[in-house]
């Protein structure tokens, strides 16, 4: 079973959205919502480029879409489009269901094994959310955008010197996949009704939740 895999690693590297907390419509709502008076196809638009880049920062995709509708793009107009989504989310975050067996799993394993979380949302914001939901405490390092996941495992894995034989990264897109061969270390795919193309590649593990 995938869940005793998890269990025999020394190390995890956590996703955060669609992993620990079911929050991944949250920012495709708000998404769609930040774009609507642009129009409703702009926004479908934008909300399904969105859902099949999961894991992608939202540092990103602002310029693609704001491109997408003719602005031109400022620092000033990307700080704007930040705030504005950040101020749409954060509490849906805090307030969104727990994937099943999530909290439950870190509460039991954080002194058994070594979590780090390694997410696309901004660092002082995941920062927030995880103060808020009073989990900071679980993780070892925690590490956002502007980070790329890729680079935030590799970072860790020689400033803690991890195994990576013994390590895992737990996610739920492709970013998260392509994070962890990056650094050779094994996937398992969190499983969802967003990311059936990913599950596809039948290359790695998978789990519906984290219960077991």
């Amino acid at each position: 079973m995938t869940i005793d895999i998890i269990k025999k690693a020394k190390t995890i590297f956590w996703d955060f959205d669609g992993v620990i907390k079911e929050s991944v419509k949250v920012k495709s709502d708000a998404f769609e919502k930040l774009f609507s008076p642009f129009g409703s196809r702009l926004a479908k638009k934008v909300r399904e480029h969105h859902e099949k880049n999961g894991g992608v920062s939202r540092y990103e995709k602002f310029p693609i879409y704001l491109n997408w509708v003719g602005e031109h793009i400022t620092k000033e107009k990307l700080d704007y489009y930040e705030k504005s989504f950040s101020s749409l989310v954060k509490k849906k975050v805090i307030d969104s269901p727990w994937v099943e067996g999530a909290k439950e799993y870190l509460q039991q394993y954080y002194t058994k094994q070594l979590f780090f979380l390694v997410t696309a949302t901004p660092q002082l914001e995941i920062e927030e959310i995880l103060k808020q939901l009073d989990i900071s405490h679980f993780f070892k390092t925690v590490i956002g955008s502007p980070t790329k996941k890729k680079d935030a495992l590799k970072k860790l894995i020689i400033k803690y010197q991890i195994d990576i034989k013994d390590a895992i990264m737990l996610g739920d897109s492709f970013s998260d996949f392509d994070a962890a061969k990056f650094n050779n270390i094994e996937f398992v795919l969190r499983k969802t009704d967003m990311n059936k193309k990913l599950q596809l590649f039948n290359m790695h593990q998978s789990l519906e939740n984290l219960n077991g």
